[in-house]
């Protein structure tokens, strides 16, 4: 029964998949848009079609040396079927290349953490072995270079991951291709720390009174929000008691601190509040949702208000917002015992007080523009000439800059793409929870950065802390796989409730929480190597039990075996933990701190004149010049009402094309390509048009007098950039040849009737040809520039005296 469940179930949700992605893929065709797994997807699939792969990867291998896969065990199996058939051809033989071609992957499968984006570190192995054989078996060089010197971590942080990673439990899922896990340090004899906290315990509450009148908050017992407000009380010691960091012989400051987390949650919003409470100044989250920020809705609350003055519940939060500042006292006197809404009692009593003028006129000027301007036009004069960045900023902290900046982003990105009204703004915001990406190393400088250990992958600190070590992961997925033999995913399965596993999902389920686990540890082995020098690991209990092979437990039994044991005095006197004792790992600052020290006050410069004066005028951007677009009068075409209903006009294109791609086809292959080119539906030429044109083109391309001009040796739609006579030069040449000493410039006209003589030549062709030779003249310094107009319609070729251009030359 719970297979056949199970069955139906996803055979319903194949079908509400598949007209999703198919409604889905006509939304991307319709916007001719693709996606990121669309680049990769296609590339191996385009490096893959026997039909054009090989003309591919020729273009490509004729300019393509070197391989760089970065990171590479994060890289998905679709992102390596790219890197195989792109490195195909470095191990042909057959090639004959004379250049020496590499592929150099960097990877570490100790740190492959992105399995939600495809990675998969045993694909990584497979890859490795794959390239192993292809290279030797090509006779050419494949070295394998283990990298065991770490550069970043003290000897005492290393000693711990090393410990830790030795045990059968951590090492499974870390320890991939077998070999015990060794590190080096680079920095032997620098002063390090581990330390290893005892966990906060969740604390029984008093049982409140009977029959309290509920007038008060009473605040609920919060492990995360204890351990936060100890760690937060650490770094403000190690601050203010200009605690030394011993490696580099200088006092700790709040950028030398990080602090990660296994995934966000309430701990982020916990510590970034207690560090700000202690006036450490603190990077927030690296990333947010937009709604969520007290900023941005403080920011909604106004347009609303703009939108519905009546509404008085709005109106009430936006004058307690920093926006416009009222307190409580005033906000009470003012609402208490109104006969009409709040809008029209601060009208009446705007005369009674200063704040209150300043409240009514601040939101009058709001009114009068609201419906006068864009989203964007709406809150950029709020922000910048109504002051309302500098009164968030002043009382929320720096840290609303980020948020105020993304939201007037998203009202510009709005106004692109919908009719740029403020309620449609609004609702926009409300039902799209944008979220923000914010990369904290760009910022604000010397700051506590709060991240998860994914979002700090390859960036590292001097003092690292690591709070959530007591949970693990416990989420399961919607769907589960069946894997071939070899590996590859071939069928999905949906248990709509766990009620509902069969045997086959129950095996799966195995297999996915096992793979999960190993993830797990592999994350921890990137958090503990993020620490340059120290590394504090503490941790909270909830009322549940901790699972076993949590972080906490992993590194509690390699420290305590390693390392040894002391009563904190911090802790004792927080009071937080149940007991003092902190077991730890110390190296010694043995060797000299260096002599360059961190911070190198600069010494005092005598102002200079350059410092002093005003910078030069920046010089004008020189003018385009479009030879084939002058300013001069466009002379006369030929006239549409020669009996062909004005399809005279599309002729001039296609007769250039004509002349650009048969020249390069067989002479007696040209004119069956230009009946078959004329005749597509997309030309929709008439019969008659397409035998004029065909004639007309014919009649130049065997034409005795022009043979060479088209010959193997010329180019056609020469592209021509540079500056001339103080302008940019941009055009494209139809004809060139460049032979015997001498270049020809050869420009068609079309659609024009030819003169007999060069003196009658317009004005415009001349200024073109001659902007063409005096370009062409400083390329080929030592030839002969000729200039020719050929006029399709006769055909006639003229050649243009030299002395003639050099009078009209720009």
């Amino acid at each position: 029964k719970r297979a056949a469940v199970t069955a139906q179930a996803t055979a319903a949700l194949l079908q509400f998949g598949n007209a999703l992605l198919e409604a889905y893929q006509w939304q991307k065709d319709a916007r001719a848009l693709i996606d990121y797994d669309d680049l990769i997807l296609e590339s191996g699939r385009l490096l893959k079609r026997k039909d054009v792969a090989p003309w591919v990867l020729f273009k490509l291998d004729e300019g393509l040396d070197h391989i760089l896969v970065d990171e590479a065990q994060d890289t998905s199996p679709d992102q390596w079927e790219v890197i195989t058939a792109l490195a195909e051809a470095f191990f042909d033989t057959q090639g004959g290349s004379e250049n020496a071609r590499t592929v150099f992957a960097v990877g570490d499968l100790k740190q492959s953490i992105y399995s939600f984006q495809g990675a998969d570190p045993d694909e990584f192995q497979r890859m490795r072995d794959r390239f192993s054989r292809t290279i030797a078996a090509a006779g050419q060089v494949w070295r394998e270079v283990d990298l065991t010197v770490s550069f970043r971590s003290t000897e005492a942080v290393l000693q711990a991951v090393d410990a830790v990673f030795s045990g059968e439990r951590a090492a499974d899922g870390v320890q991939l291709d077998g070999e015990a896990i060794r590190h080096m340090a680079f920095r032997s004899g620098h002063g390090g720390l581990v330390e290893l906290w005892p966990p906060i315990e969740p604390q029984e509450m008093d049982t409140p009174a009977p029959w309290k009148p509920p007038v008060e908050r009473v605040q609920g017992d919060s492990p995360t929000a204890r351990l936060a407000n100890l760690i937060a009380e650490r770094i403000r010691r190690m601050i203010d008691n200009g605690e030394i960091l011993e490696s580099n012989g200088r006092q700790i400051r709040p950028g030398d601190v990080l602090v990660l987390v296994r995934r966000r949650g309430r701990f982020i919003d916990e510590i970034v509040r207690a560090l700000k409470t202690r006036n450490i100044g603190v990077a927030g989250t690296d990333r947010m949702i937009l709604t969520q920020q007290i900023a941005v809705q403080d920011l909604m609350v106004l347009g609303h208000f703009a939108l519905l003055p009546d509404d008085d519940l709005t109106l009430a939060t936006l004058l307690k917002s920093p926006l416009v500042g009222l307190d409580e006292d005033a906000l009470f006197t003012l609402a208490h015992g109104r006969a009409g809404s709040l809008w029209s009692e601060l009208t009446r009593r705007k005369t009674h007080s200063a704040e209150l003028a300043d409240a009514h006129q601040f939101l009058s000027g709001i009114l009068a523009s609201a419906d006068f301007t864009t989203p964007f036009g709406f809150y950029s004069d709020l922000l910048d000439a109504r002051q309302g960045r500098r009164k968030l900023l002043s009382r929320l902290g720096f840290d609303a800059a980020d948020p105020v900046s993304e939201f007037l982003n998203l009202a510009l990105e709005f106004e692109r793409n919908h009719v740029p009204s403020l309620e449609g703004f609004l609702h926009w915001m409300e039902t799209g929870e944008a979220e923000i990406k914010r990369d904290l190393e760009q910022a604000r400088p010397d700051t506590v950065r709060v991240m998860t250990v994914h979002g700090a992958k390859g960036l590292e600190a001097p003092i690292v802390f690591l709070p959530d070590t007591l949970q693990m992961p416990s989420k399961l997925p919607l769907f589960y796989w069946v894997s071939d033999e070899d590996g590859f995913d071939r069928a999905i399965i949906w248990p709509p409730r766990r009620g509902y596993f069969e045997k086959i999902t129950e095996a799966q389920l195995e297999n996915v929480i096992a793979d999960r686990n190993r993830e797990y540890r592999r994350l921890l082995y990137v958090a503990m190597t993020r620490a340059e020098d120290r590394l504090y690991i503490c941790g909270w209990h909830t009322k549940k039990k901790a699972p076993e092979g949590c972080w906490y437990d992993l590194m509690h039994a390699a420290i305590c075996a390693t390392g040894e044991t002391r009563d904190d005095p911090f802790l004792a006197e927080m009071g937080e933990t149940v007991d003092n004792e902190v077991f730890f790992i110390r190296s010694q600052q043995d060797i000299p701190i260096s002599a360059q020290p961190a911070e190198k006050l600069m010494a005092p410069v005598d102002p200079q004149d350059w410092m002093l004066s005003k910078p030069p005028e920046e010089p004008a951007p020189l003018s385009p010049l479009a030879p084939s677009q002058p300013d001069a009068p466009d002379p006369a075409v030929e006239s549409p009402l020669s009996g062909d209903d004005g399809d005279r006009f599309k002729r001039g294109n296609i007769v250039h094309t004509l002349l650009q791609t048969l020249p390069q086809l067989p002479e007696d292959c040209r004119k069956a390509a230009a009946q078959a080119f004329l005749a597509r539906e997309g030309n929709r030429l008439s019969a008659r048009l397409q035998e004029d044109i065909l004639t007309e083109t014919m009649g130049v391309l065997d034409h005795r007098e022009f043979g060479a001009l088209f010959g193997p040796g010329s180019r056609a739609e020469v592209p021509l950039v540079g500056e001339i006579g103080g302008h940019i030069l941009s055009a494209q040449i139809d004809r060139l040849l460049v032979a015997d000493g001498k270049v020809m410039i050869v420009d068609y006209k079309t659609n024009r009737p030819p003169p007999s003589r060069p003196d009658d030549v317009p004005l415009v062709y001349l200024r073109q040809m001659a902007a063409y030779r005096a370009a062409l003249q400083r390329i080929y310094l030592a030839h002969d520039i000729e200039c020719l107009l050929l006029w399709t319609d006769g055909p006639a070729l003229m050649h243009l005296p030299a002395s003639m251009l050099a009078d009209h030359a720009p």
